[in-house]
């Protein structure tokens, strides 16, 4: 890219643009480079695309349209003012060279040597397809008076049986011609519509209102995610499963116990209401003893305080020492006052 701005070109100091006119011709170069190195002999080379498929003649492979290669380009002749031009390429699978040529007067590409065109063309007659004037059809016309009359009877009868699908053609064109009066139907249907859903969008949404108004200000988080968890199986239409059964306690089943008496080990089997009572009757009389024990403990402590007489220094050797009591211990010793208020 750098030769095509003129400001990033260098020029010596000996350039005369009286003597030399460009730097192409001071480097005895030219634009195309190597592009022109044939161009004495009429030769271009350009890159050159294959039209369609072909077969090559030297290795026998397939060569798909679209292909490109490096080809000479020449010019042949004239199609009355068009040029036809010659393309010379080497086979990129092999040593053939092909070369094909234009061909004005069908708008197409001739192989002339080197390849076979592979046949995917069809009849436009058969096709149904609207037919291309000859070239010496076209003369005739011109020249002779009887076959323009003729020509012109067939245009006629073709016309006639082309009517119908040209009004069709025309109707349908004519369906989107007047743009607001379609844009006013739309609008229209689209009104209608709305007029019959708005019942029921105005339904669901005063049921939506009735619910947030009918929900707790203080719900807990498992609420929220049990309801949710509803209305999603709700929605899917999925029934939800029906709450499992509570776990039967201890209490309501038959319950085996041991008799603590020795040397007794037979087991005894009895009823839910009998284990209540049993249970009930235990925990009175373990309430009633350390009631008991508290106030015996409290008694003694009162004893202790209103005492002033000393306990001895040296306890009997026949009973073991033991601790005065003293208004300050705050947690009192149940070992010993359970065994005085036992004595």
């Amino acid at each position: 890219m750098g030769e095509r701005k003129g400001t990033n070109k260098y020029y010596p100091p000996d350039f005369d643009p009286a003597k030399h006119g460009s730097l192409n011709r001071y480097r005895n170069s030219h634009p195309l480079r190597e592009r022109a190195r044939k161009l004495s002999q009429g030769i271009l080379i350009i890159r050159f695309e294959m039209p369609y498929n072909i077969w090559c003649d030297g290795c026998k492979n397939h060569i798909g349209m679209g292909v490109r290669y490096n080809a000479e380009k020449t010019k042949v002749g004239n199609y009355y003012t068009t040029p036809i031009y010659r393309f010379r390429m080497k086979c990129h699978l092999c040593v053939n060279y092909i070369e094909m040529q234009t061909d004005p007067a069908s708008c197409d590409y001739v192989i002339v040597s080197g390849a076979q065109r592979k046949e995917e063309r069809w009849d436009m007659s058969e096709n149904e397809q609207i037919l291309t004037t000859e070239h010496e059809q076209k003369q005739k016309l011109e020249t002779d008076s009887m076959y323009r009359l003729e020509h012109g009877a067939a245009d006629k009868e073709k016309l006639k049986k082309a009517i119908p699908t040209l009004f069709e053609l025309q109707e349908a064109q004519g369906a989107w011609k007047d743009d607001f009066a379609l844009n006013s139907l739309l609008r229209t249907k689209f009104r209608i519509v709305l007029f019959l859903h708005l019942p029921a969008y105005d339904k669901r949404q005063q049921k939506k209102r009735s619910e947030i108004s009918s929900r707790s200000w203080f719900s807990q988080g498992g609420d929220v995610k049990i309801q949710t968890t509803n209305n999603t199986l709700k929605n899917l239409k999925i029934r939800p499963k029906p709450p499992s059964s509570p776990v039967a306690s201890a209490l309501s089943l038959g319950v085996v116990r041991r008799e603590s008496k020795e040397g007794n080990d037979k087991e005894k089997i009895v009823s839910p209401a009998e284990c209540e009572q049993e249970t009930t009757e235990e925990i009175d009389r373990k309430r009633r003893e350390s009631n008991e024990l508290i106030a015996n403990e409290t008694a003694a402590l009162q004893t202790v305080r209103n005492t002033d007489t000393s306990l001895p220094e040296t306890p009997p050797k026949d009973r073991p020492s033991k601790q005065p009591a003293t208004p300050s211990c705050l947690v009192p010793d149940y070992s010993d006052s359970s065994s005085e208020s036992e004595s």
